[in-house]
């Protein structure tokens, strides 16, 4: 699509080598700021400098915990966040509150797909050599037919300054495979229950592909609209 707007309708160079001549650049690497540095007024590239402090989990992580202690009303909306191993006295010592059984689900901090992701109740089985993201697991979460499920929303950042945002009007809904449980000592490895992702839940024998593009509500894959109609109908 983005070759077919640019050379047809705009009547772009675009190109995957930055020492051609271009109109458009598309990469999948990180863009250097040299390489901004070099670049004409008319050309385009599809990133930002510094895109990593929102991509990778371990940035983006520590970027909202900063922005909760400065506006905690405006950041209550994901759930407490440490990095490891730097933040690893202090998680160790969510361990010592007097509370009910606590879950943690631990990521890696630049993975994609669900590789490396895992549930823990002790500290002690997370590794201390390795960059991880650690949150408190949300153990009751909104369901759909009693499936976990997230959503995939799709936007271009066109601009920073002034910011641009476009949101498309669409969006995804990746469902979980099996029935959700919360966690306890005979599920939490349960993977297919509790994570959403397609890379994980395609393998999974329950998987349903939608076949039909009229029927929005069927499958592990649906749409944001049919998943917002359910949501509507289930709060009346």
């Amino acid at each position: 699509m983005v070759r077919y707007v640019g050379k047809k309708i705009f009547g772009w160079k675009l190109t995957t080598d930055p020492e051609a001549d271009w109109d458009l650049y598309w990469t999948d690497a990180a863009v250097q700021i040299d390489q901004l540095g070099r670049m004409k007024p008319y050309q385009k590239i599809n990133h930002f400098p510094g895109m990593f402090s929102l991509a990778q989990k371990n940035h983006l992580g520590r970027n909202l915990m900063r922005l909760k202690k400065v506006f905690p009303a405006e950041y209550n909306f994901f759930p407490p966040t440490w990095n490891l191993p730097s933040d690893m006295v202090d998680f160790r010592n969510q361990f010592k509150k007097k509370t009910s059984n606590k879950t943690y689900i631990i990521k890696p901090a630049a993975s994609c797909q669900g590789r490396g992701i895992y549930l823990t109740r002790t500290w002690e089985n997370v590794a201390t050599n390795e960059s991880v993201v650690a949150q408190k697991y949300i153990s009751r979460p909104f369901l759909i037919d009693g499936l976990k499920f997230d959503l995939r929303i799709y936007v271009l950042l066109a601009g920073c300054d002034p910011l641009r945002i476009y949101m498309y009007e669409e969006g995804l809904a990746r469902l979980a495979t099996e029935p959700y449980v919360a966690p306890k000592v005979d599920n939490i490895n349960n993977m297919c229950m509790h994570l959403t992702n397609y890379a994980i839940n395609k393998e999974n024998p329950n998987f349903v592909f939608n076949t039909n593009e009229k029927d929005a509500n069927a499958g592990h894959k649906r749409s944001m609209t049919s998943v917002f109609q359910v949501i509507t109908l289930l709060k009346n």
